[in-house]
């Protein structure tokens, strides 16, 4: 089966590794950005274009979610089969006359960090069993966890997705402007935040809260409100009041 990545962006780098590490092979990579074609061409050996778009069986496209529905014309071969990997979209955003799915890989992906592809999970959704068949055999190959998923049900996975990361990362941003600021460095935190992260692997969320919220501590509470300003202090007030409904305090 030829294959074809569109994108040249972090999904599409590590989507076009975990190809390559597994020995599927790709016929092209094709995109806008010829700087960032090149250096995945380069490491992983693998044919580009920005101008000439590849005849391929299956393409799928890693493009921004408001980009996916302009590069899906681009593909002008009927019966092929279209695969986006977006999180959020649904497969009918695709504008062609081809076979539509999403393939959606669930992780946080920077082109700088190594990933273990086994345990990515991927969601796949079709139009009929064949390729249903078609892209979880593809994804088997990549990981352990391959899973069918409908537009409805990805949806909420995705948000959920961007609690549990996008969310969580941009909290340590901003734990790392307060420890900035005080010359703390930041590797202090770095064992309570993976001990954080890996408690939840044994106990569930809401048992593992710990904090002067959860134990309405109103005076750390009163301290730490006087020691921000600004988003930091809201994100604090919007947090903490959060947690204290949750517990009913």
């Amino acid at each position: 089966m030829q294959t074809v990545i569109i994108g040249s962006g972090n999904v599409a780098y590590h989507l076009a590794k975990a190809f390559i590490q597994n020995g599927i092979s790709l016929a092209q990579i094709f995109g806008r950005n010829e700087k960032e074609l090149q250096k995945i061409s380069s490491e992983l050996n693998i044919s580009y274009s920005t101008e000439n778009l590849q005849d391929a069986d299956l393409y799928i496209i890693c493009v921004s979610d408001n980009s996916v529905e302009d590069v899906s014309k681009i593909i002008a071969k009927k019966d092929c089969l279209v695969a986006h990997t977006s999180g959020s979209l649904p497969k009918e955003i695709l504008i062609g006359e081809y076979r539509k799915s999403s393939f959606y890989p669930l992780q946080t992906f920077s082109k700088t960090k190594n990933l273990d592809y086994k345990k990515i999970p991927f969601f796949i959704e079709t139009e009929n069993e064949e390729d249903q068949r078609i892209l979880t055999d593809l994804a088997s190959k990549i990981s352990d966890n391959v899973m069918e998923s409908s537009h409805e049900n990805r949806k909420y996975i995705h948000l959920t997705a961007v609690f549990a990361c996008n969310f969580v990362n941009h909290l340590f941003a901003r734990a790392k402007e307060i420890s900035d600021a005080q010359e703390i460095p930041f590797d202090y935190f770095l064992p309570l935040i993976n001990e954080t992260v890996q408690k939840i692997s044994e106990i569930e969320p809401k048992s593992a809260q710990t904090g002067p919220a959860v134990r309405n501590d109103k005076r750390i509470l009163e301290l730490h409100e006087q020691l921000l300003k600004d988003e930091s202090l809201e994100i604090y007030k919007t947090m903490n009041h959060s947690i204290k409904k949750m517990y009913e305090l």
